[in-house]
């Protein structure tokens, strides 16, 4: 309907534009056979300009241009018509009202030469007839148009509408629990196919955190059924004590380790989703990690020494790396990579803490000559409650490096294991403030 109309309108000025502009031809053409005329005039020597206008009467029509004279007195004295006295200057006037045939409209130019009066005249017939074969070629673009843009709109609407149904079919599939459904992509790169691929990112985002969420649920199922259990027993135990009369300390004490334990769990569980969720965002500062993993690396080093191994550093405390983060929760990164190295190698390990640049991003790495972590199980020890077999013998939850996952995708980073040769390097790519 826009179109159309917008169609209409400029046909519609057009068309007024033309009829005014063969209008100024019109007044043009009788101006200037009026003045050609009225050169032939002397006031001595009438018969010229007689016999000129009598000449281009003879030579037209009537219906095509009239010409005529009139004396003072108001009598024609040569020319095709004999009418009226007309007004000064150019008007309109009719076949009726001149007395000729016909029901004829004139374009009249009257104007006075000595005490003569001539009049030249022409026809709106030609001007008529091209304005006619305009008004009927546009009424038949005009049907055109609208019958163009009613099948367009039509096969428009109707491909737009499929694909709209595409996105519903979708939308209704993932709401009846079909987690996998997806909108149809065409590959033409228009905005519905934009809209479609946004729409198709935002279900495999949940498809993702659905499939987490039930791997959690999952993992917390099987991780704290044991210390649940010992809980259970170990309050068994002081129950059957305390109906004895003698009070089992150690059984209470070992319940109150396992209640804490689980707090810790769940805290740490908790910790992470806040994490996920960006409430922390507020906080980011700028932060220098030159002066962060010096001042982490200080307090570990005793930590390490105490464990039998040794931590070093090779950073280079005069070169800033600035990144806009959260103090806290950077340092909770890295002291779970360090506590991780020093908890799970062996006596003797030697671990190094490293910063420099790659392109616009800072890269701290904390490297160790230990076991290492087999290539298959390295993308799977992000994961809640994940841990290797071999961990299960010392303490710790399994979210250790779930929150350092967490910690920096909220500052816009990643976190990657990769080999060492011997041990492995854990390294976090942050950005840097430019």
């Amino acid at each position: 309907m826009v179109f159309v109309i917008a169609f209409v309108i400029t046909g519609f000025v057009t068309y007024r534009f033309l009829k005014q502009e063969l209008l100024r031809e019109l007044d043009a053409s009788i101006t200037e056979i009026h003045a050609l005329v009225s050169s032939t005039y002397a006031p001595d020597d009438l018969e010229d300009l007689i016999s000129t206008v009598n000449t281009y009467a003879q030579l037209n029509e009537t219906d095509q241009r009239i010409f005529s004279v009139i004396d003072a007195s108001g009598k024609e004295i040569a020319g095709n018509f004999s009418g009226k006295t007309l007004p000064e200057g150019i008007s309109n006037t009719s076949s009726q009202d001149l007395g000729l045939k016909g029901d004829a409209d004139y374009r009249v130019m009257s104007g006075m030469i000595g005490d003569k009066r001539l009049i030249v005249g022409q026809s709106f017939n030609q001007t008529d007839r091209l304005e006619n074969i305009t008004f009927v070629s546009f009424i038949w673009a005009t049907v055109l148009v609208i019958g163009l843009a009613v099948i367009g709109g039509i096969l428009l609407a109707s491909r737009v509408q499929r694909r709209l149904d595409g996105i519903a079919s979708a939308m209704t599939a993932v709401s009846h629990g079909q987690i996998d459904a997806r909108v149809p992509l065409h590959g033409n790169g228009d905005d519905i196919d934009t809209v479609s691929g946004q729409i198709n990112q935002a279900l495999d985002r949940l498809s993702i955190l659905m499939e987490t969420m039930r791997q959690v649920s999952s993992d917390i199922a099987h991780e704290l059924k044991t210390p649940l259990n010992r809980l259970k027993m170990q309050i068994e135990t002081a129950v059957v004590a305390a109906e004895r009369g003698q009070p089992d300390a150690i059984a209470l004490v070992g319940a109150r380790d396992e209640v804490d334990q689980i707090n810790a769990t769940f805290e740490a569980l908790l910790r992470i989703s806040q994490i996920e969720a960006g409430a922390r965002k507020t906080r980011f500062r700028q932060v220098d990690l030159t002066t962060l993993l010096t001042s982490v690396v200080e307090i570990y080093d005793d930590v390490a020494e105490d464990s039998l191994m040794t931590l070093t550093t090779s950073i280079d405390p005069a070169r800033e790396y600035l990144v806009l983060g959260d103090w806290e929760l950077l340092t909770q990164m890295f002291v779970n990579l360090i506590e991780n190295a020093i908890r799970h190698c062996p006596k003797g390990t030697r671990i190094e803490v490293s910063l420099k640049r790659d392109g616009e991003h800072a890269v701290a790495s904390i490297s160790d000559n230990g076991a290492g972590i087999p290539a298959h199980e390295r993308g799977k020890v992000f994961r809640r409650l994940y841990r290797l077999d071999k961990s299960r013998t010392t303490s710790g939850n399994g979210l250790g490096l779930s929150l350092v996952s967490a910690i920096a995708d909220l500052h816009g980073g990643r976190v990657i294991l990769v080999d060492n040769n011997p041990g492995l390097r854990a390294e976090a790519i942050l950005p840097l403030i430019l």
